[in-house]
């Protein structure tokens, strides 16, 4: 406890040890960003490492039970991208390349035909000329010269000769027949329609320059980059090495299923080993099939002698890890290796345990760290807990620069209990629908049935973990909720659009419950994505201004972005903006984004949807304050074209009535085009006091934005409809005859508000 205490956290306070857990993970990441500045590298080394040797003692003690979060994060900073290695290209097929590949030559290396015609001299024009040869693919042309009044055949990929410098399409020509052909044999052809200079010839390095970057490190190889590579002559690439992965099995029960053996009383087949073998090679990794390990000691010592001597950089173990007296595994990983967490607050999986074992390294006498994961013995518990966590593992060792499960929003088909011990990672089916429930396309998320670890049935099909908060109560049918990918969602079901089966549009609870339950839905959970943008908006089909007012919520943050914390106040934005709707007219979130503290992220959001997707509304979280990092105005200001003062003051004016360390905000408000972009402050609450303070305005500024330039006071009457009255002050005149339409003495009227 003493080095808890040492980085100031008030742990006593902490509702439980994985919040203490979550509060070490930020106070680290707050060391690397706070105090990157002022203190030698040396010095925030060694905080860093006071921070996770205190988080590693937590998790190690046995009342502790980690986030999923924290657990994850532990797992990623303990496991290191392995070793580059040279492999031919056809073997690197799913690998990730450690270095950029350049271009050694141009491509193409000589001018190339687009298309079959004949090539020729521009300047000659339309006529008859006399075919001199043909230059087709493959061809070496470097003897055939074409001259004004000549012409030369050419296919679809030939080399434009020497002396041409274009090509005639062979629609635009006619065979000529008449009698110098007939008597010469010369073949001739009639050029009918012009061209110019450099028409239908591919340059060299038209498609890549010598020296272009074609590929960068970091870059998953596929087909596609295989063959670009092929294309540059390469024969062999730079990659990270493939994890090699051993799987065992625990359990007295077990009986291999490849032996074909009649069950006796008491057993079953083992179909963890059999999963877990087809899940490592489904990733690209090198599988070792260590077999059953029966639940005795000396067994399982020779077992883990075994995964040593099989040089594997990850061992993964199913079944031993529970509080039965033959459990086992942990003991064993303790006494071996250094066990860094043995429970996780999650349903299902909470035994989960990772460690590590140091090994001798074959390609010196250094040892190196073999990976160690014992998932729970429940099959489903044991599928989740390698996606999870193994799985993220295996990318970070074979080079991913984004090892995270990807995560997207899906709307419920069904109500969804909750569980209020643990959170809980529903197994679910999630397909795209042209309308999710709410009037727009979307991914719907469907249960795949009674959901109890030891039913494998609840994997099947499955492409995609429902995250589930932990809390007392039920989710309604149509509520919007992440989902982590498992699976490939290019084989997800596809309802056709014209079917006879109907829509279901969900109807949401305004009840305080439902509310409760999902701010704690989406508050306990970071997106990992870029951004997504959501559709809709637009024209109406009279070609007027669309009647739904399009917002985009940008959570800035260098602790959501990298996955050290969840994103609290971009769901409450989201939430607050669509409980606002009607007053916003008719406004709907359409896109979210969570990016780091860093001014080229930030902008290329902003512009991407105030110019590409025309989003009327974006607002920010995060980013406002005077930390070294805070740099969300300077990202923002540049980009706009005028600025809202007045917005950000009533802002000020509003959090300065909360708490007197609003003064210290440095939001920044303005117009892009017709979006308006406003900075808000990264605390949850101050994003929804900061929306009540603008709420009377915000509608006249959309209205105003989006085009209609009639939103002025009730009863003015336009300048130039009343010219013959004006005088010198516009504004007066028109305000006096406001009020004397209205027929309220000028005490009671609230004047014209033209701007």
């Amino acid at each position: 406890m003493p080095l808890v205490f040492s980085l100031g956290l008030e742990l006593e306070g902490a509702r439980d040890w994985s919040g203490a857990s979550s509060k070490l993970i930020r106070s680290s990441s707050a060391i690397t960003a706070g105090d990157r500045g002022r203190e030698t590298q040396e010095q925030t080394r060694r905080k860093m490492a006071v921070a996770h040797a205190a988080l590693h003692a937590l998790a190690r003690s046995p009342s502790v039970m980690l986030s999923v979060q924290d657990a994850l994060h532990i797992v990623l900073s303990t496991a290191h991208r392995l070793k580059s290695i040279s492999v031919p290209i056809h073997q690197a097929l799913g690998a990730i390349l450690s270095e950029d590949v350049s271009a050694p030559e141009p491509h193409p290396p000589y001018p190339a035909s687009i298309k079959d015609g004949y090539a020729v001299v521009a300047a000659d024009g339309p006529g008859e000329y006399i075919v001199i040869g043909e230059a087709r693919a493959g061809d070496d042309v470097a003897k055939l010269v074409v001259k004004p009044g000549t012409v030369s055949y050419i296919t679809t990929g030939g080399p434009v000769p020497n002396g041409a410098d274009a090509v005639v399409m062979i629609e635009n020509t006619s065979p000529v027949h008449d009698e110098f052909v007939e008597e010469t044999g010369i073949k001739k052809v009639a050029v009918l329609r012009g061209v110019v200079k450099g028409q239908d010839i591919r340059p060299v390095g038209s498609d890549i320059a010598q020296g272009d970057t074609l590929l960068r490190s970091g870059d998953k190889i596929g087909p596609a980059e295989i063959g670009l590579l092929a294309s540059m002559g390469f024969t062999h690439v730079k990659v990270f090495r493939r994890p090699r992965v051993a799987v065992l099995s625990t359990g007295d029960e077990l009986v291999d299923p490849v032996k074909g053996a009649t069950l006796g009383r008491g057993q079953i087949r083992d179909s963890n080993r059999a999963m877990l073998l087809a899940a490592v090679v489904q990733n690209g990794c090198d599988a070792v099939d260590l077999g059953i390990s029966r639940d005795e000691e000396d067994e399982l010592e020779k077992k883990i002698d075994e995964a040593v001597a099989s040089d594997v950089d990850i061992f993964i173990t199913s079944g031993g890890v529970s509080m039965g007296d033959k459990d086992y595994v942990k003991p064993h990983l303790e006494r071996r290796g250094k066990v860094y967490f043995g429970k996780v607050l999650m349903k299902p999986g909470k035994p989960v345990t990772f460690a590590t074992i140091d090994v001798p390294a074959k390609a010196s006498n250094s040892k190196r760290q073999m990976l160690v994961f014992a998932l729970p013995g429940n099959p489903v518990s044991s599928l989740v807990c390698f996606h999870l966590f193994a799985l993220p593992a295996i990318r970070q060792l074979a080079g991913w620069p984004d090892p995270y499960l990807r995560r997207v929003q899906a709307r419920t088909t069904l109500p969804m209990k909750l569980d209020p011990e643990r959170p809980e990672f529903h197994r679910v089916t999630v397909r795209w629908q042209v309308d999710d429930g709410s009037g727009r396309s979307g991914f719907v998320a469907e249960s795949t049935g009674h959901q109890t670890s030891s039913r494998l049935l609840s994997m099947r099909s499955a492409n995609a973990l429902l995250e589930l908060p932990l809390s007392d109560g039920v989710i309604p049918a149509g509520t919007l909720v992440p989902v982590l990918v498992i699976g490939d969602l290019s084989s997800m079901p596809v309802i056709n659009p014209n079917s006879s089966r109907p829509n279901h549009r969900h109807q949401h609870s305004n009840s305080n419950h439902s509310h409760g339950n999902q701010e704690k839905l989406h508050s306990s959970h970071h997106q990992q994505e870029n951004y997504s943008s959501g559709s809709g908006g637009g024209s109406d089909r009279s070609g007027g201004v669309s009647s739904a007012v399009k917002v985009a919520i940008l959570t800035v943050s260098d602790t959501v972005a990298s996955g050290a914390g969840p994103d609290r106040s971009g769901p409450k934005a989201v939430e607050y903006i669509s409980s606002l709707s009607e007053k916003l007219g008719g406004a709907r979130v359409v896109a979210t984004a969570v990016v780091s503290d860093t001014v080229h992220e930030i902008q290329e959001v902003l512009k991407k949807w105030s110019d590409q997707d025309q989003v009327h509304l974006i607002l920010t979280s995060g980013g406002t304050g005077f930390a070294p990092r805070d740099i969300t105005p300077e990202a923002t200001i540049p980009l706009l074209h005028k600025q809202a003062p007045g917005l950000v003051q009533v802002m000020l004016n509003k959090s300065l009535q909360i708490t007197q360390t609003a003064m210290l905000s440095r939001a920044a408000a303005g117009i892009r085009g017709s979006t308006l972009i406003i900075n808000m402050p990264g605390n949850p609450n101050a994003v929804i006091e900061c929306l009540d303070a603008l709420l009377p305005a915000l509608p006249h500024a959309l209205k105003q934005l989006r085009g209609d330039k009639r939103e002025k006071h009730p009863r003015h009457v336009p300048h130039s409809a009343n010219s013959s009255a004006l005088s010198p002050d516009v504004w007066t005149t028109s305000f006096q005859a406001a009020q004397t339409r209205s027929g309220r003495p000028s005490h009671e009227h609230k004047g014209c508000s033209c701007d």
